[in-house]
């Protein structure tokens, strides 16, 4: 037995101690040799002393091949090794990509799952019985019966319930019904600036309360930082109603942006917040303003268009809208058969750049809107600490009507007018049209009451609903007309007169 366990080391030994390991060892001494510095040191030390000129040239080249060669071979050595660790991280990224496809694949699993479970809910709504799964948990059939519920278990208008719910103890504000226009501009110019920071010209103010009185809309237009959106917001601020801002998006194309829509899966009307505000305006008398931000970032007419055509109609009782074609019990108070009359107490602001990243307004808009200038910042002025006030919708009204009995457009005014409604038809091919008379005979007498004056309301009527059609027109085709109409100007309106039109049409003939 002795002798076969000698035979088995010697036998083993010779491959694994003598010859493997021998390789092994080789390997290292001939590594350890290779960088074994101090023995080139001492070799060096050895012969050096009797070089000559010559010799020590060869043996300087001798020192340089051999740390070239050194360098060569660390670099080989530092390259195999990052090759190697990349080599580990791209097997390391692949599995965990693996495992993430996997995890993916579950998902999809998961979620055809519930595609099932929602197409057979919409089976059994059509009257038919979709395959049940004989493995499939009992509490998870409550829970599909949970929310397939029916209109007597909850309201489809959450949001509209809830201001249902806010509203249902409102008490009307003591209103400011002694107030006046001129006394209205002053206090909201001194409000703005004393309590916000901000500082408008009065005339700016004129013209924007005597656009509440024009139209539901008013477009407030001109460079960026001149504070189109801080002149509504402050005026909800005054009148201590917060006014809505709805940021427009470049992906609005209908009126679902406006006031939502109704989702099929959920059973639920996801409601906007302009239409929550729509909607709580309607228990209240305050003036409600909502704001359209970047208005024609997308195209006003796909969004906007069906509240342009509702509220042009002479009766506000035909300002409805339909949301949605059925009734159910729960359906918010102020609803009727799955429609809601717009509220006679809101105004629409729209601010608008016009830049390359926007849209043209078309003239459908512009001719329901009365559109306003701001291109400048106001200039800062002291002002004494103004409080707000609660305005009354009934009582702003009334104001514009006192001031279209107090100040009407004069006869002569309104001739003259008519006069040059003439002479544009003749020479522009532009005619003025019955809603901008309205307009007229509604802005020029509140802006008057404000503490303007006639000429210059009428002034601003002409540059800006009637001046702006000329920007749609052939620039060759008028370029000979305009001096024409600045002469007809000075003529019948006073050279001191019309100013705004007067420096729209010379802007006009510099772009020629």
């Amino acid at each position: 037995m002795s002798v076969l366990l000698n035979f088995i080391q010697d036998f083993l030994g010779q491959f694994f101690v003598s010859g493997f390991w021998g390789v092994i060892k080789g390997i290292g001494l001939g590594i350890a040799n290779i960088f074994n510095f101090p023995k080139y040191i001492e070799i060096f030390k050895k012969y050096s002393s009797n070089f000559g000129a010559g010799e020590w040239a060869l043996a300087i080249l001798c020192i340089i091949l051999i740390v070239a060669a050194l360098a060569a071979i660390a670099l080989v050595i530092g390259l195999l090794i990052k090759k190697y660790v990349r080599v580990r991280k791209t097997l390391v990224d692949q599995e965990e990509l693996l495992n993430e496809v996997g995890n993916l694949n579950r998902e999809v699993i998961k979620l055809n799952m519930e595609k099932q479970k929602i197409l057979a809910m919409k089976v059994s709504q059509l009257g038919l019985r979709p395959d049940e799964d004989p493995y499939e948990d009992i509490e998870e059939k409550k829970e599909e019966e949970e929310v397939d519920k029916t209109a007597e278990d909850y309201s489809r208008f959450y949001k509209l319930t809830q201001v249902d719910l806010a509203m249902k103890d409102y008490v009307q504000h003591d209103f400011d019904n002694d107030i006046t226009l001129p006394e209205f501009c002053e206090r909201f110019r001194n409000f703005a600036c004393s309590r916000l920071g901000l500082f408008y010209d009065i005339d700016t103010l004129r013209l924007f309360i005597s656009g509440f009185a024009a139209a539901r809309l008013i477009i407030l237009q001109g460079i960026s930082g001149t504070g189109k959106t801080s002149l509504p917001y402050a005026f909800g601020k005054f009148i201590q109603n917060d006014v809505t801002i709805a940021s427009v998006q470049p992906s609005w194309r209908d009126r679902t942006e406006l006031f939502g829509y109704f989702n099929e899966f959920t059973k639920r009307f996801n409601e906007t917040e302009v239409l929550k505000k729509m909607y709580e305006a309607r228990f209240m008398d305050d003036v409600s303003v909502i704001i359209l931000d970047e208005m024609n970032i997308a195209r006003v007419e796909y969004y906007f268009a069906e509240l342009l055509s509702i509220l042009e109609m002479p009766s506000r009782d035909e300002w409805v809208v339909s949301l949605v074609p059925t009734v159910w019990p729960t359906d918010p108070e102020l609803f009727f058969d799955g429609k809601f009359r717009l509220p006679p107490n809101m105004w629409y602001v729209g601010t608008i750049n016009n830049d390359d990243s926007t849209f043209a307004v078309t003239d459908k808009v512009y001719d329901r809107a009365i559109p306003i200038d701001i291109n400048t910042k106001g200039k800062y002025f002291e002002a004494p600490l103004t409080d707000p006030l609660y305005l009354n919708y009934k009582h702003l009204e009334a104001l514009f009507d006192e001031a279209k009995e107090k100040y009407p457009v004069s006869q002569e005014a309104l001739k003259k007018f008519a006069e040059l409604d003439d002479y544009v038809i003749e020479h522009f091919r532009i005619a003025f049209g019955n809603r901008i008379l309205k307009q007229l005979k509604d802005f020029v007498p509140v802006y008057v009451g404000c503490g303007g004056k006639e000429i210059d309301g009428i002034d601003f009527i002409l540059a800006h609903k009637i001046l702006r059609k000329f920007e749609s027109l052939n620039v060759s085709y008028i370029r000979n007309e305009i001096g024409g109409l600045i002469t007809y100007l000075n003529k019948n309106f006073g050279k001191s007169n019309m100013k705004d039109s007067k420096d729209y049409l010379e802007r006009l003939q510099k772009l020629m």
